[in-house]
Formats: structure tokens, C-alpha cells, sequence
């Protein structure tokens, strides 16, 4: 079969127009070479922040194993399913893959267990929040470039890292969103409305990545055995269709078959249900507009998905192995956390100097997005320096 490279001009009325872009908050001259969202996806690849997620958690500490998911594999995952969907949907690829590896540029070490512990410290300074704080990373916290700080993405780009799950503007009274609602006010990001329809393909890659990825790593790690997973909707079934395909297939095959599968049928499922509700919009403003998700999974799908979910909540990310670890991941955050506020002058030069002199709310912003830049690794090491003089290097 002969497969034809998508034109330009072949993408569909409702996909976003990269030569029509709103542009940035601070202006710039165009790249000769690239379209203003490819530009952002490489903006996003070279900042600090992405290269650091190679050693943040996905559900394993990253250094427990080379194979295990970490946020950077989970995001490039995410970027190749959010460019399939979008080409096969003929909206903007690269907007879709700018958005889905920008996602998780937020989230602290340590996974959830880490944004858990930093919700519970900045609970009495303003909160925290891994979205909003993959926000203040693309807008304030990178700084690469003499005349602005953060990236200066897009507009596009910004409103679908910000509102990719949907709008947000129910989040507004929410302390920990107050960067984004003042960002906002000068600049107008649309808050109470949905997001493109390449926004929301980001969002669907990244369900149907770590959903297929925990069911992958889980089962390597031994945290479930492929018995265990006959009965749950979706996995089981496809896991049948594979030994009736491959009698003699051996356990590591057959896993990887399946989640190849599984990875298969949840995309189909999401291209079939959204051309359904595409049908008939005419502009990418319209999607926005339309008051609902336009790139959705079908309702059985959901159904099979939730189910899938509580099972891997009870016997993947409730296990004791994983409970184990994210008991001393917390307690790692919690005592760096205490150590920057009593003693700020332990920081590094920079970050002291920026919390030098501010109130108790000031200080803990600047504290919290040190540690939420950290990466596993770095936090466990800067917590031994800190806390275990008797390993004491300096």
C-alpha cells in the first residue's frame, strides 16, 4: 500500500492554522524553516525542564530499572500516539505534539506521591499543582532567552498545556491557580472554554499511553501476573486474541502483543467516535464552542477503561512495593521542603537570592519550585547531603 505524506493544505476545516496563529505574548520574527507551533515543539525538547523528566517518576523511582516508564519516556510516548491521532484526523501534528510533551513538564520527583507532598507543604502558601506548575515552567521558571522569561509559546500552545483536560475556568477560586488566572488577564487564554481539538488529542494520547504502559510495566515488574489480568475488560480480551493467534507465543512476547494491541484498538476506538462527532464543524473555533469534548473515547470504551483502572489502582499502584517507596519519597520532599524554609541560605546562590527577603508565602513559592524541579535522583542525593552527615560529601 502506498501512504501518501499528508499536504498542508489537506488539513480539515476544524484543525488550527499555524499560519493564522494568534502569535506570541512577546512578539517575534517567523522562522524561515519551521511553522510557529513546530517551533514550540522544539522550544519544549531543548528547555531544562523536559531533558530533567528522564529521571522523574512514572510509577517506579527512575533508577529502580532501565526499563521502567519515566516521565520523559511517558511523554515521548504520548507525543508519537497524539501525532497519529492528529494526522489521521487531519488537524495540526505538530501543535498536538508540541502540547503532549510539554504535559508533564510540571510534575515534581516522585510521581503522584510527590505532588502529594508538595500539595500538603504550600497547602497554607498558595498550593500546588502539577498543571499549573507545567505552566509556570513554559511562562516564568526556564530561562533562556535574554528578552523574556519561560518559552514565549504560542498562543495555541498555551492554551491547550493549560486546558488540554478541558476548561478550567471552574478552577479559578482555586489558590494554586492563581498564576494562570492572573497570566490571563493580560494576556486572554479563553479559560472558560475548551481547547483545540489538538489540545484534546494530547490529553486522549496520554490516557492511552499510561494506561497501556502501567499494564506493561506493572507486569514486568511482577506487581501482576498475565493470569491475573484475564477477566479485566480490554486487556484480557486482547490478551486471548493473541494465544489464539500465537499458540506457543513465550510470556515476554505475549505481553508486549498485547499492549501493542491494546495500544491499537484504543486509538481506533478514539478516531472513530471523534470523526463521528466532528462531522460538520468548520472551524477550530467552533470546537471550542461546542461546549463538550470533540475527541473522546466511545462510551463502552470508557466503560472497559474505568474498569481497567481500578484494577490497576488495587494491584499496581496501591502495592506495597510502590507504597513503600512512596512513603520515603514524601518524607524525602517533607524534610527538604522544611529544611529550605527554616534555613533558606542552604539553597543554591540563585534560588536563595530569589527567596531572600520575601514573606512566608513568597519563600515557599521560590522553595517549592526548586524541589518540584528536581529530579528523583537529585532530591534522594540533596536529602542525604542535607540530612545524613555521617555520608556527608559537601
Amino acid at each position: 500500500m502506498t501512504v501518501v505524506p499528508l499536504r498542508y493544505d489537506a488539513r480539515a476545516p476544524y484543525a488550527e492554522d499555524a499560519a493564522a496563529s494568534h502569535g506570541r505574548k512577546h512578539p517575534e520574527s517567523d522562522s524561515p524553516t519551521r511553522t510557529p507551533f513546530a517551533r514550540d515543539r522544539d522550544r519544549i525538547i531543548h528547555c531544562t525542564a523536559f531533558r530533567r523528566l528522564k529521571e522523574k517518576t512514572q510509577v517506579f523511582v527512575a533508577h529502580e530499572g532501565d526499563h521502567y516508564r519515566t516521565r520523559l519516556t511517558h511523554s515521548l510516548e504520548v507525543a508519537q500516539i497524539a501525532r497519529s491521532l492528529a494526522r489521521s484526523l487531519r488537524l495540526d501534528d505538530d501543535l498536538a505534539e508540541a502540547i503532549a510533551l510539554a504535559h508533564d513538564l510540571g510534575h515534581p520527583p516522585f510521581a503522584h506521591a510527590g505532588e502529594e507532598q508538595l500539595q500538603e507543604c504550600m497547602a497554607p502558601f498558595g498550593g500546588f499543582d502539577h498543571n499549573v506548575q507545567t505552566f509556570r515552567v513554559v511562562t516564568r521558571l526556564e530561562r533562556r532567552y535574554p528578552d523574556f522569561e519561560g518559552l514565549n509559546l504560542t498562543w495555541e500552545t498555551l492554551e491547550g498545556v493549560v486546558k488540554h483536560n478541558g476548561p478550567i475556568s471552574d478552577k479559578l477560586g482555586e489558590p494554586a491557580y492563581r498564576a494562570i488566572l492572573d497570566y490571563s488577564q493580560a494576556y486572554d487564554l479563553g479559560l472558560s472554554t475548551f481547547a483545540s481539538a489538538e489540545a484534546q488529542v494530547a490529553a486522549l494520547a496520554d490516557d492511552i499511553a499510561y494506561n497501556n504502559h502501567d499494564v506493561d510495566d506493572g507486569l514486568q515488574a511482577g506487581l501482576f501476573t498475565i493470569e491475573d489480568v484475564l477477566d479485566v475488560p480490554l486487556i484480557g480480551p486482547v490478551i486471548d486474541s493473541v494465544r489464539r493467534d500465537y499458540p506457543q507465543i513465550d510470556a515476554r512476547m505475549l505481553r508486549l502483543e498485547a499492549v501493542r494491541r491494546m495500544i491499537g484498538r484504543m486509538v481506533d476506538d478514539v478516531l472513530s467516535e471523534t470523526r463521528a462527532r466532528l462531522a460538520g464543524l468548520q472551524s477550530a473555533d467552533a470546537v471550542r464552542r461546542l461546549g463538550h469534548a470533540v475527541v473522546a473515547f466511545s462510551p463502552a470504551m470508557l466503560e472497559d477503561l474505568s474498569k481497567l483502572r481500578l484494577f490497576l489502582y488495587a494491584r499496581m499502584y496501591r502495592h506495597s512495593r510502590v507504597n513503600r517507596t512512596r512513603s520515603a519519597a514524601r518524607r524525602i520532599l517533607r524534610e527538604l521542603f522544611t529544611v529550605y524554609m527554616n534555613e533558606p541560605d542552604v539553597l543554591p546562590e540563585a534560588w536563595f537570592a530569589r527567596a531572600d527577603g520575601r514573606d512566608d508565602a513568597g519563600k515557599a513559592r521560590v522553595v517549592c519550585d526548586y524541589i518540584g524541579g528536581m529530579t528523583d535522583r537529585f532530591a534522594i542525593d540533596e536529602h542525604r547531603r542535607l540530612y545524613r552527615l555521617d555520608n556527608w560529601n559537601g
